[in-house]
C-alpha cells in the first residue's frame, strides 16, 4: 500500500516536472542553487560570527571589570566615593556596550553605581564572586535583552567587588547588519545568475526550438525544411543529423512519388485498355455475333415454313429457341461489358439499370439511393470508375457475402462524390484482406479510387455484414496518360447495344 502510494506520488511528480519547459527547469535549478548557497553561507557565517562576537563580548566584559577593579582599589581604601562614582560613569561613557557599573564593599553595600536614583536591588544576588576567583560571569535576561554580567573581586576581595554589565545589543546590531549585507549579496548574485541562466537557456533552447518547429513541419509533410547549425556542439550535430534525415526522407518521398506516378500510369493504362477492350468486344458481339445469330434465326424460320415433316419442324423450332436464347445472352453480355446507358444518360441511370438486372439474375435484393446529383453529369472517368466499383462490390456480395439484401448509396456533398455499398451478409475479418485471395476484387476497387485521388474504407465483422465506403474528390482528374475521357472514345449510340 505504501509502495503504491509512493509510486503514484513519483509518477505525478515526474508528470508535473516533465510538463515544465527546459528554460524554466534551468532557471529554477540555477536560482535554487544560488539561493541555497547564499542561505547556507549566511547561516554558517551567522553562527561563526555569533560565537566570535560572544567570546569577544565576554572577554571585553572581563577586561573592563578588571580595569575598574584595579583603578578603584585606592579610591575605596581612601573612601573617595565621588571619584569612585566618576570612575563608574566614565567607564560606562567610554564603552558603548556597558549598561551598568557598580561597586560593592566587603559587606555588600553599594559604594558607587551608574543607575542614577533607581538601583535594581535584584542585581545584587544575580552574580557573586569569591575572593579566590579571578572573575565570574553570567548571562542575565532583562527587558532590554541578554546582559553579560561580570563580577571581579577588588584587592582579592578585601576591598569589595566590581560588577560590570555588557549588553548584547551591539552584537545583535552587528549580526543584523552583516546578515542584511549577505542577503543583499545573495539577491544580487541570484539576479545575475538568473540573467546568466536565462541567456544560457536561450542559447541552448533556441536551436532545440528550431528543431521542434522543423520536426512539426516534417510531420505536416514539408520535407524541404532545414535547420541551421548554431554551434559545433552536440546540438549542432543533432541539427546536421536532422537535416540528413529530412534529405533522405525527401529523396525517398520523391522516389515513392515517381513510383506511384509510374504505377498510376500503368494501372490507368491497364484500366483504359480494359475498357477499350470491353467496348471492342461489345461492338463485335453486336455487329458480328448478334447479326449472325439474327440471320440464323431468319434462316431457321424460313426453313421451318418449307418443312413438311412434323418431326423436322419440331427440331427446327427447338433450334430456333436455342438461337433466340443465345442471342439474348449475347445481348446481355454486350450490355454488361459496356452499357450504352452510361455514355448516354450518366452514372445514376446506368447504376439503376444494373441493379434492376442484378435483382433479376440473383437472389440478393439490392436498392439504389442517389442524393445531390440531379441531372448533373460527372466527368467520364469518374462515372466509369464508380460504375465498375459498384459492379465489383455487388459481384463480391453475390460470390462471398451470402447476403439477402444489399444497398448502394450515391451522394454528392462538399465537393466530393461518395459511394457506400452495404450488405447484411456473413462479413469477414478486415485484417485478412491482405492474406485472403477471395478479396482480390477489393484491390481493383482501391486502385480505381486511388487513380482518381480518392480513398476506400472497408468496415466488416464476421456475422455483421460489410460496408464499403468510397470517396472521390470531383476537382481532381485521374492520373496517367490513359485518362482521356471515355465519352470521347465511346462508340456512337447503339454501337454497344
Amino acid at each position: 500500500m505504501e509502495s503504491g502510494r509512493r509510486h503514484r506520488f513519483s509518477r505525478r511528480f515526474w508528470a508535473w516536472a516533465g510538463a515544465v519547459s527546459i528554460r524554466t527547469k534551468v532557471l529554477g535549478i540555477v536560482l535554487a542553487l544560488v539561493i541555497m548557497l547564499g542561505m547556507g553561507v549566511t547561516i554558517q557565517v551567522r553562527a561563526a560570527l555569533l560565537s566570535t562576537l560572544t567570546e569577544r563580548l565576554q572577554a571585553q566584559g572581563i577586561s573592563i571589570a578588571r580595569d575598574v577593579a584595579a583603578r578603584s582599589t585606592d579610591l575605596i581604601l581612601v573612601n573617595d566615593l565621588y571619584a569612585l562614582h566618576q570612575l563608574a560613569l566614565e567607564t560606562q561613557a567610554n564603552n558603548a556596550d556597558v549598561r551598568y557599573v557598580f561597586v560593592l564593599d566587603t559587606e555588600g553595600r553599594i559604594l558607587a553605581h551608574t543607575f542614577g536614583e533607581g538601583f535594581p536591588m535584584d542585581l545584587l544576588d544575580a552574580n557573586t564572586v569569591g575572593p579566590e576567583e579571578h572573575h565570574r560571569g553570567v548571562w542575565l535576561r532583562t527587558d532590554e535583552g541578554l546582559i553579560w554580567d561580570v563580577a571581579v573581586p577588588v584587592f582579592e576581595g578585601q576591598a569589595g567587588v566590581v560588577r560590570v554589565g555588557l549588553s548584547e545589543r551591539g552584537m545583535r546590531q552587528t549580526m543584523r547588519a552583516i546578515t542584511s549585507q549577505m542577503l543583499l549579496t545573495t539577491g544580487l548574485v541570484s539576479a545575475v545568475g538568473t540573467a546568466a541562466a536565462g541567456l544560457l537557456t536561450w542559447i541552448l533552447t533556441r536551436p532545440i526550438l528550431s528543431l521542434v518547429d522543423a520536426a512539426k513541419a516534417v510531420e505536416r509533410g514539408d520535407l524541404t525544411r532545414r535547420v541551421e547549425r548554431w554551434a559545433d556542439d552536440e546540438i549542432g550535430d543533432l541539427a546536421e543529423a536532422f537535416n540528413a534525415m529530412t534529405e533522405s526522407l525527401e529523396r525517398a518521398a520523391q522516389e515513392r512519388a515517381e513510383r506511384d506516378e509510374l504505377r498510376a500510369r500503368y494501372v490507368s493504362g491497364v484500366i483504359a485498355a480494359q475498357e477499350e477492350e470491353r467496348k471492342r468486344i461489345a461492338r463485335e458481339l453486336h455487329d458480328g455475333t448478334s447479326q449472325t445469330l439474327t440471320s440464323l434465326l431468319v434462316g431457321l424460320r424460313t426453313l421451318e415454313g418449307t418443312c413438311v415433316r412434323e418431326e423436322s419442324r419440331q427440331q427446327l423450332e427447338d433450334l430456333r429457341r436455342v438461337a433466340v436464347q443465345t442471342l439474348e445472352e449475347v445481348h446481355d453480355l454486350a450490355l454488361r461489358l459496356r452499357p450504352s446507358v452510361l455514355d448516354d444518360l450518366g452514372l445514376p441511370a446506368a447504376l439503376g439499370r444494373h441493379i434492376s438486372e442484378y435483382n433479376q439474375r440473383h437472389s440478393v435484393k439490392a436498392d439504389l439511393v442517389v442524393h445531390g446529383l440531379g441531372e448533373e453529369r460527372l466527368p467520364a472517368p469518374v462515372e466509369t470508375a464508380l460504375y465498375r466499383i459498384v459492379q465489383e462490390a455487388l459481384t463480391n456480395v453475390v460470390r462471398h457475402a451470402r447476403a439477402r439484401h444489399a444497398s448502394v448509396l450515391l451522394e454528392k456533398r462538399d465537393g466530393c462524390l461518395r459511394v457506400v455499398v452495404e450488405d447484411d451478409g456473413q462479413g469477414f475479418d478486415v485484417s485478412t484482406v491482405g492474406r485472403d485471395s477471395r478479396h482480390l476484387g477489393l484491390y481493383g476497387i482501391r486502385e480505381r479510387a486511388e487513380l482518381l485521388g480518392g480513398s476506400v474504407k472497408i468496415e466488416s465483422e464476421p456475422g455483421r455484414g460489410t460496408s464499403v465506403f468510397v470517396e472521390i474528390p470531383l476537382d481532381e482528374s485521374p492520373s496517367g496518360d490513359g485518362a482521356e475521357t471515355e465519352r470521347e472514345r465511346a462508340p456512337e449510340k447503339g454501337g454497344a447495344a
